[in-house]
């Protein structure tokens, strides 16, 4: 009986950890240990929590589990990569110590077989949506992220929650075209990577869509959110193994 080959990467995103969904929690959980630490890497493409209001917040203990159960994974002999999200761009070095991983800017290209694969969150892509680029554009900057931190955590976390509701109450005015990616906006990814795949999250519309150029197809592969604390339950990811080959995953890890 032949195994099968060890995934060369895994790619989640947009699991929104929080404490009050447990069900999702329990879930991210079980995948480190039953399918991230069987991957030579895995990739954690953004909001991975559903808010980070710095790195001091380590000490909570809610942040401190799920940051020690990523710790285990690098442990256990599987790099660990993170890229930021638009809800949790705040991680910082002390975070990516305690959890054993390393920092990604965005765009990173990885390889494998005959592909070029380049991953990106997807928010920078929503160029359609000019509040939302022109809020990013703010809170990356780094003279906007250290006054920020300098304020005290609990002044912090009231902020965010503040933003939260904002974005939710902006996110039923737009239309769902404003808040997905452009086609330009991925063309300038493929065009400045030269890759021939992009791996995404953000969208929360998991699908793989062909983006032709010059008689050829690239392909872009959109990850799904999380969430198995309300009905239906939704989740998964995907698997790039050493030849090239990619496999989108369900919930229950069948291929889809």
């Amino acid at each position: 009986m032949t195994l099968p080959a060890r995934p060369l990467a895994l790619f989640i995103s947009d699991l929104h950890l929080q404490v009050s969904h447990p069900r999702t929690v329990q879930a991210f959980l079980s995948f480190l240990t039953e399918r991230a630490m069987q991957a030579e890497r895995l990739y954690l493409l953004g909001d991975i929590f559903e808010y980070w209001a710095g790195d001091d917040d380590l000490a909570d203990p809610f942040n401190a589990h799920i940051a020690a159960a990523i710790r285990a994974v690098s442990d256990a002999g599987t790099a660990v990569f993170w890229m930021a999200g638009n809800r949790d761009f705040l991680v910082g070095e002390a975070f990516a110590h305690a959890a054993g991983l390393q920092l990604l800017d965005e765009p990173h290209v990885i390889e494998a077989g005959a592909r070029r694969v380049a991953l990106v969150h997807g928010d920078a892509q929503c160029t359609l949506d000019t509040s939302y680029m022109a809020f990013r554009a703010q809170v990356r900057q780094p003279a906007w992220q250290a006054q920020f931190l300098g304020m005290p955590l609990a002044q912090r976390k009231a902020i965010i929650a503040g933003l939260r509701e904002g974005s939710r109450e902006a996110h039923t005015e737009k239309s769902c075209e404003i808040m997905d990616v452009t086609p330009e906006a991925i063309d300038a990814v493929f065009a400045a990577t030269g890759a021939d795949v992009i791996v995404h999250g953000h969208t929360h519309r998991p699908a793989v869509h062909e983006h032709d150029h010059e008689h050829n197809s690239r392909l872009r592969y959109v990850l799904p959110d999380w969430e198995l604390d309300a009905e239906p339950a939704r989740g998964g990811w995907i698997a790039l193994h050493a030849d090239g080959g990619i496999v989108r995953h369900g919930l229950d890890s069948s291929p889809l």
